[in-house]
């Protein structure tokens, strides 16, 4: 992982409890998908999830029945999975050097989290803490850019953070062979909810409060025109990558 793209990574810290309060779940039809690709139940499966953050995914994981075991390098998120999941084991670490057991897991889960990673390191690392026939799954929830709002909205936060519009292209290792799933799903929001979800995202994060509130204040009366009861339909687009290994 570069420098830049681990202090983006940490930038979540500062803004953990924004994070966990504010972030979308998963649905239910992305951990049958997972389940289907993976070729096994989640139920008794022992995963590692990596890149844990608030425990949005290991929460789910362990719903399903898994033990999970969840990694996390951030103080502040790490202090927000602990509140949120004292259940779940959390070890302090990244996906580049895992510190876990070698042979110890049937799955390992990067959600939202293998763009912070360096393939050329977490890859081998992930190898290495799978049983054999485990299976690795990558990933990324995004708003669904075909519904015409969505993409206006996406326009006009490019254009004030200078960048280019759209979702980027969520990069998978060459080898091994990945078979992706794309699961679409929504949730209802207040207005309020929907503007905090975009200020826990690292671009404004690293954009500092002042430039993000300029934004965000200029989009709450574009939305209210759009959803005049305040309440926002997000919808999104899973996409799952995995490989049995």
């Amino acid at each position: 992982m570069t420098t830049k793209p681990r202090t983006r990574a940490r930038s979540f810290d500062g803004a953990a409890s924004l994070y966990a309060e504010h972030r979308p779940g998963y649905p239910g039809e992305l951990f049958d998908a997972l389940e289907e690709l993976c070729g096994r139940p989640l139920a008794g499966a022992t995963v590692a999830d990596v890149g844990a953050g608030t425990g949005i995914a290991s929460g789910a994981l362990d719903a399903r029945g898994a033990g999970v075991v969840a990694v996390e390098p951030g103080d502040g998120m790490a202090a927000e999975f602990r509140r949120a999941h004292p259940r779940i084991p959390l070890v302090r670490g990244d996906g580049d050097r895992l510190p876990l057991a070698t042979s110890g897991f049937d799955l390992v889960t990067y959600a939202q989290a293998w763009h912070w990673t360096d393939p050329a390191r977490s890859l081998p690392e992930a190898r290495r803490v799978l049983r054999p026939g485990g299976a690795l799954a990558l990933w990324w929830n995004d708003l669904d850019l075909t519904v015409p709002w969505i993409a206006e909205q996406d326009a006009r936060i490019a254009a004030f953070l200078d960048a280019s519009p759209g979702v980027a292209p969520h990069a998978l290792p060459a080898e091994p062979a990945f078979t992706t799933r794309e699961v679409r799903w929504s949730r209802c929001v207040p207005l309020d909810s929907h503007l905090a979800n975009h200020a826990s995202h690292s671009v404004f994060l690293m954009l500092g409060e002042a430039r993000t509130r300029e934004f965000l204040d200029a989009e709450r009366p574009r939305l209210k025109a759009v959803f005049p009861d305040g309440v926002v339909e997000e919808r999104y687009v899973v996409t799952l990558a995995v490989s049995v290994l």
